[in-house]
């Protein structure tokens, strides 16, 4: 299928409507844009902010020179005199990688409640690449200030409407817009995934979340993560195959540090009312099939003709898909498994809990989602592929629909 191209300037993720409606609401909330890095934040804003007709100042702190809050100060003046120049229809400014100010918090606290007591039509918007850093300062200072969009990543139905891609192709390369241009080139696309996106995440942003004491062991972990997408596997395993002489504690605070980032995750247990945190054995699972694939070094054609691998990516992206609606839609989700049975994936909404079972071929007898509904009942239980749900539909459609 052909690729378009440069489709990004043209194309709007859902959550711009809703900000942009925001935007050229009176004078309310701040404006809190957060995702992992890569996603679309910053073209999303832009577009945003050139749309909504509204003159707007941008300024970011993922600059080499070292920001502050004199900067931030600085920025806020900017967008306070686009603001004082226009009829009370006001402006908007946007500060990206918020969360690498000290004290940022505080900063715009002190800022937003002088413009409310004057009166100043400026709106705001603050973009951050770690959403657990983005939190904590939101918890300390602004309590009842902010509304918050997270932005996922990118699912099937926006790869295909901006990129025209085929499943195939969101199965190999995920969701990477910034990556999309490269896939017609295959080893400089998994260099680039490799190298510009995932190691700023953890040069950076990872560092923003806790102090790395191996850093080599961190991104085995993440290596090996990406590896096994779709596995359970313990702690003790995991050591044994990083060949290092951390604990497992060290391992799991280190996964747990990448699932703040957007990167993987160790799915825990689901054991009815609460997962087992740390004591069920993980079930690791990307965020993005091309954290995947760009660590496997198998080409699609490669990838396709391995049978086993191309259902865990199958796995991965429903996996993949579950995980980020998590993010935006409120559910948690968990794998399940006892002895010799096993759920791929529970997904939980308020009272509201399905069992998924994924299929990449032949379906027999589903003695995982028997074993589930037993101890579990009134769940929903959906097959997705083989003679089940349609594998695009699934994840072209949001979770909730499902449940």
């Amino acid at each position: 299928m052909a690729m378009k191209s440069a489709p990004t300037e043209q194309y709007m993720r859902p959550q711009a409507v809703e900000l942009q409606a925001r935007l050229l609401e009176p004078r309310r909330f701040l404006q809190i844009l957060s995702g992992s890095r890569q996603v679309g934040k910053t073209t999303l804003v832009r577009q945003v902010a050139q749309r909504s007709g509204l003159p707007y100042h941008y300024a970011t702190a993922d600059e080499p020179t070292l920001r502050d809050a004199v900067w931030v100060d600085q920025q806020w003046q900017t967008a306070r005199l686009l603001a004082a120049e226009t009829d009370r229809t006001g402006a908007v400014l946007i500060l990206d990688e918020i969360q690498k100010i000290a004290n940022w918090s505080e900063v715009i606290k002190r800022l937003w409640d002088e413009d409310t007591r004057g009166r100043v039509p400026l709106q705001v918007v603050l973009l951050g690449s770690a959403p657990a850093m983005m939190f904590r300062g939101l918890g300390e200072s602004l309590a009842g200030r902010f509304e918050l969009t997270p932005l996922p990543h990118w699912n099937l139905g926006e790869m295909r409407e901006a990129f025209g891609w085929s499943l195939e192709q969101y199965l190999y390369y995920g969701a990477y817009p910034g990556a999309a241009s490269l896939i017609h080139q295959p080893e400089r696309w998994m260099r680039y995934v490799r190298d510009s996106l995932l190691e700023p995440v953890i040069a950076r942003d990872v560092s923003l979340l806790s102090d790395i004491r191996k850093p080599a062991l961190l991104r085995r972990v993440l290596e090996l993560a990406c590896v096994y997408s779709g596995q359970i596997l313990s702690y003790t395993k995991m050591i044994g195959q990083l060949q290092d002489a951390g604990n497992t504690t060290t391992v799991a605070h280190y996964l747990d540090l990448l699932e703040k980032a957007g990167l993987v995750a160790g799915l825990q247990k689901y054991a009815g009312d609460t997962a087992r945190r740390r004591a069920s054995v993980p079930k690791l699972q990307v965020f993005n099939n091309a954290l995947m694939t760009a660590h496997s070094e198998r080409t699609l054609a490669e990838a396709q003709e391995d049978r086993a691998f191309w259902g865990r990516l199958v796995e991965s992206a429903v996996g993949a898909h579950l995980i980020n609606a998590a993010l935006t839609e409120g559910c948690q989700l968990n794998y399940w498994r006892e002895r010799d049975r096993e759920v791929d994936f529970v997904v939980r909404s308020g009272q509201r809990v399905a069992a998924v079972e994924v299929k990449s071929g032949a379906v027999g007898k589903l003695r995982g989602i028997q074993a589930f509904d037993q101890l579990y009942p009134g769940s929903r239980k959906l097959l997705v592929g083989g003679d089940g749900i349609d594998l695009e539909k699934f994840l072209t459609m949001p979770v909730a629909d499902w449940l």
